[in-house]
């Protein structure tokens, strides 16, 4: 079976890794200036061939490497978790300034979380790769990565919350999703509180 990425799987590595080495690179100036980084890890992953399958057929789109890599647009996927929600909107900020990066789409699930408690960021970006021709021969190439930016506390949210959704045969169901809310609710009110914190100790800090 022919790649759903056709000829471009190995670039879209290469855009992965180019997207990646930016953030990167910002976060260990972060860290060099202040002594800690912006972020405390970041993870990224190509879509699997069988889930952009899937996904394509489920949008009613023809399966296709165009569609997978000008449609779809979340082939590259990064996630950025960070320690403290002001983190995610500085990272937000240098983001849109880097060069060759375009923000074509924004979710804010943080100030604006979901019904049933998800909080994230969520960006579409378009990348300008002048290393390579795309999927319509256009060079410089451009590609689609979507990157979400969490906490640590939606983070752990969004994992268990994944794993308990698929769990078919738990009883009452109305209640677990109540107690997920619940959960997401008291999280965010953590997160308020902890940067909360931070931000004393850094105002004191200032007055040294």
């Amino acid at each position: 079976m022919d790649s759903i990425y056709g000829n471009q799987k190995e670039i879209l590595r290469q855009v992965m890794d180019h997207v990646v080495g930016k953030i990167r690179d910002y976060n260990e100036e972060i860290k060099d200036k202040t002594g800690h980084p912006i972020y405390e890890h970041l993870i990224c992953r190509l879509k699997s061939e069988d889930s952009m399958r899937e996904k394509c057929m489920r949008k009613g789109e023809e399966v296709s490497p165009v569609t997978a890599l000008k449609v779809m647009k979340d082939a590259i996927g990064i996630r950025i978790v960070t320690g403290f929600v002001d983190d995610i909107f500085t990272l937000i900020h240098k983001i849109r300034c880097i060069p060759g990066f375009s923000v074509i789409e924004e979710k804010d699930y943080i100030n604006n979380a979901k019904p049933n408690g998800y909080r994230s960021y969520h960006m579409i970006l378009e990348i300008e790769y002048p290393y390579a021709e795309d999927i319509l021969g256009e060079n410089p190439g451009r590609y689609f990565v979507e990157i979400q930016l969490r906490t640590i506390a939606m983070d752990c949210w969004a994992s268990l919350e994944h794993e308990m959704k698929y769990k078919r045969t738990i009883a009452n169901q109305q209640m677990l999703v109540a107690e997920l809310k619940r959960c997401a609710d008291e999280l965010a009110s953590c997160d308020v509180t902890m940067q909360t914190i931070r931000n004393l100790i850094r105002a004191d800090e200032a007055k040294e």
